[in-house]
């Protein structure tokens, strides 16, 4: 079965940075893939940010398993630098036999940087 993700990426005002989300995509459950977030330095000097994430819908976040991502920690940018931030995920075959996940065709995976306070 194949399911459908959809990427959102925000930059809370606390921080001088662009970030862009990867175009959607479709993949079997079950399947590791690899998606590539950008984000970029807007601003004149150092700058280091943390990301949040939230995975919608609700119901959905124990079947979705994140085993890389730039969100594990803190992200530091040098003044106008553009980096990719990956992130490497599946979705747990096991979501195939709940009930409750049959009307599941779409799972929106969103990002928030925030500055970076130590």
């Amino acid at each position: 079965k194949e399911i459908n993700i959809q990427f959102n990426a925000d930059v809370n005002k606390s921080i001088n940075w662009l970030f862009k989300a990867p175009k959607d995509v479709s993949f079997k459950i079950g399947e590791n893939k690899l998606v590539e977030y950008e984000a970029t330095n807007l601003s004149n000097n150092l700058s280091s940010g943390t990301a949040t994430f939230n995975v919608l819908p609700e119901k959905v976040g124990p079947y979705f398993i994140k085993t890389q991502c730039f969100c594990f920690e803190k992200q530091t940018l040098e003044p106008n630098q553009t980096v990719k931030m990956p992130v490497v995920f599946y979705v747990d075959p096991s979501i195939i036999d709940d009930p409750e996940m049959a009307d599941i065709d779409t799972i929106t995976l969103s990002y928030t940087f925030f500055k970076y306070i130590e």
